[in-house]
């Protein structure tokens, strides 16, 4: 049987599997081959450890793994609970499915140019922000992220991938400014990062300038990450010019790594929900202004869309919205259903972009208005598509339907009538979603084929075992949905902050 001290190191092989296989795979620069067979080994033990975490954590305690054997206020920690352990886990699938996925996107010029070691420093750094446990080095992780997203973006060189990189990169470095002088405001009242000596510090703390000031600027820079209005308009400019499985890559992971955040950080260190009073106070209202906001005018940008990746990419923003509205709801349901709809739409997101690169290869482009006879010429791949667009638009009994009920039921449970309009506008977006996603059904798959036009291609083997990966993902969660949820509910537990003797910040 493992010993203790082998169960905590469990806790650093999401990450190190991944960055040792980039280290490997740089050096096999010349033999694309090699290092596609050592990226897709590296992942499948990734998705392996990070199950073992998640199953050692569903039993007992979360798992502390403290660098040098330096604690709080100093030390660096990774901390493995039924949070950090699901999205791990989570984002396992989803590297899985892109590796096997490029299989046919992916070819020996795009090797050389480093995606394996690119994409597997992208996955050591999210999962190293899954286990931070202290603020600052959750911010270095989702630096780390910018570098590899970044040399992702521009693999092949085309002038639309290095504008929309710039974009990118632009953003995301205001977007660090903002975090880097929230997290040194936060430092300065408080003398550490460590997120759950924060909790214990700012538990019944009362609010201060110094503290608003960290918790709004925090929320500038994790809210332009994370794409919610007005700090979303670089997603859309960026996420189409990429390879597709750059693109779902992203979509699947990077928004989410930052709502990830906010959780940790407005709940866990300030309190915003979950009870008690806030260190920081307007945090939940200001999120219900920002959840409605990105839902509808993502909602409708999509609808206007005629390219399939610009379609998805304005649906990246509005699941986030979903994401954010849990944090305005500020209740330990609001939460869970949060939790729970971060996995499903890690997933379905993915797997949309990968089932849009699909559809791009059958109708040799990405214009809508020149697809068509998906349906009928192949059939499967329409099925596995028809999942995921089914439950992004929340159609049962797939995971989606769970998600928006979840969080839904939440909003009405706590009786205010703030949180009753915000319930109403997420049934408005569900419904729109519904209709942006018949709108891209009906034109890639069910619409008849002009006779003069080419012909569609066969989808390859490699690109529909990607898509029914996340399609069976999606449709498992929303069958044995119990089992996640009750894992969301400990997540969620976790993130309570620890109410003990109030304590005085320096």
């Amino acid at each position: 049987m493992p010993t203790d001290v082998q169960m905590t190191a469990l806790a650093l092989w999401p990450v190190a599997i991944p960055l040792g296989a980039a280290a490997i795979t740089l050096l096999l620069r010349r033999w694309p081959a090699a290092q596609r067979t050592v990226m897709e080994v590296a992942v499948a033990a990734m998705l392996t450890a990070s199950a073992l975490v998640l199953a050692r954590v569903a039993q007992g305690s979360p798992i502390v793994l403290n660098f040098g054997g330096w604690g709080a206020p100093f030390g660096v920690t990774f901390v493995a609970d039924a949070l950090s352990a699901m999205l791990c886990t989570a984002a396992g699938v989803i590297a899985l499915a892109v590796a096997v996925f490029a299989r046919a996107d992916i070819r020996a010029r795009r090797r050389r140019a480093g995606f394996d070691p690119l994409f597997l420093a992208m996955l050591a750094a999210v999962n190293g922000a899954f286990l931070a446990g202290d603020v600052f080095n959750l911010y270095v992780w989702f630096e780390l992220m910018l570098v590899t997203a970044l040399g992702l973006l521009t693999l092949d060189r085309r002038p639309a991938q290095i504008d929309g990189a710039f974009r990118y990169a632009a953003m995301s470095m205001m977007g660090a400014t903002f975090m880097l002088v929230g997290i040194g405001l936060l430092y300065g009242e408080a003398g550490t990062l460590d997120m759950v000596h924060l909790s214990t510090l700012l538990a019944g703390h009362a609010p201060s300038v110094t503290l608003t000031a960290s918790a709004y600027f925090l929320l500038a820079g994790l809210a332009l990450k994370a794409g919610l209005f007005p700090l979303f308009f670089w997603l859309p400019a960026s996420y189409h010019t990429a390879p597709i499985s750059v693109s779902a890559a992203l979509a699947g992971l990077l928004t989410k790594v930052a709502f990830y955040a906010c959780l940790r950080i407005f709940v866990l260190v300030f309190g915003a929900g979950l009870g008690g009073a806030s260190s920081a106070p307007g945090l939940p209202a200001l999120f219900a202004l920002l959840a409605a906001a990105t839902m509808l005018v993502s909602v409708l940008a999509a609808i206007a869309q005629v390219d399939v990746r610009r379609l998805l990419a304005f649906h990246v923003m509005g699941q986030v919205a979903y994401l954010a509205m849990g944090l305005a709801i500020a209740s330990q349901l609001g939460i869970t259903a949060a939790i729970f709809y971060t996995v499903h739409t890690m997933l379905v997101q993915t797997g949309l972009f990968l089932g849009a690169g699909a559809i791009a290869r059958a109708n040799r482009g990405e214009d809508l208005r020149s697809a068509g006879g998906l349906m009928r010429e192949q059939p499967l791949f329409a099925m596995l598509f028809a999942i995921l667009a089914l439950s992004i638009s929340g159609v049962p009994p797939m995971s989606g339907f769970w998600a928006k009920f979840l969080v839904i039921d939440a909003a009405f449970q706590t009786g205010a009538t703030a949180h009753a309009w915000l319930a109403v506008v997420a049934l408005a977006t569900g419904a729109l979603t519904l209709y942006s996603m018949s709108i891209l059904w009906t034109q890639a798959f069910w619409r008849t084929r002009d006779h003069g036009r080419n012909a569609t291609r066969r989808v390859p083997p490699a690109m529909l075992v990607a898509v029914g990966l996340l399609a069976a993902g999606t449709f498992g969660i929303g069958v044995a949905v119990e089992p996640v949820v009750r894992l969301a509910g400990a997540g969620a537990l976790r993130l309570t902050p620890i109410v003990t003797t109030p304590g005085r910040a320096r």
